[in-house]
């Protein structure tokens, strides 16, 4: 699991403004509803700058959990790579995302010092299933 992961659910789990049937969902496998929604795939690699980078990341996703339309997320990084899924009711709901002023500027730093490249994918869920162990 990622380290700010876990760092942002204690941080989160105190703040009344997250909705904490989201907190989970930042620390284990997103719980989704029956399709169809929305995928945002994010794919990054990064610079040897992390300075504020997990800062960033975690303030990121405590910002989509207030949004109108979030669903979930998914999130894991490696030795430079990561690949962050966020799940949205509808196209509206992401295009609302993509305009926070907030992501905008932390968007940008990412260009500026933390990205060497990424990817962004939105893709619409037509079918889902899973395994969970009790």
């Amino acid at each position: 699991m990622v380290r700010w992961m876990g760092e942002l659910e204690t941080e989160t789990s105190r703040d009344p403004g997250i909705r904490p049937q989201y907190v989970a969902a930042m620390t284990a496998l997103a719980s989704t509803p029956e399709p169809p929604y929305y995928a945002v795939i994010f794919s990054t690699t990064t610079t040897q700058d992390n300075d504020g980078y997990a800062e960033a990341a975690a303030r990121m996703v405590e910002l989509a959990t207030r949004m109108p339309g979030f669903l979930g997320i998914d999130s894991a990084r490696e030795h430079g790579f990561g690949i962050t899924v966020s799940y949205w009711e509808s196209e509206d709901a992401i295009a609302n995302w993509k305009t926070d002023a907030e992501h905008t500027v932390v968007r940008e730093t990412g260009r500026e010092r933390w990205y060497e490249a990424y990817e962004l994918r939105v893709a619409r869920v037509e079918r889902a299933y899973g395994f969970r162990s009790d």
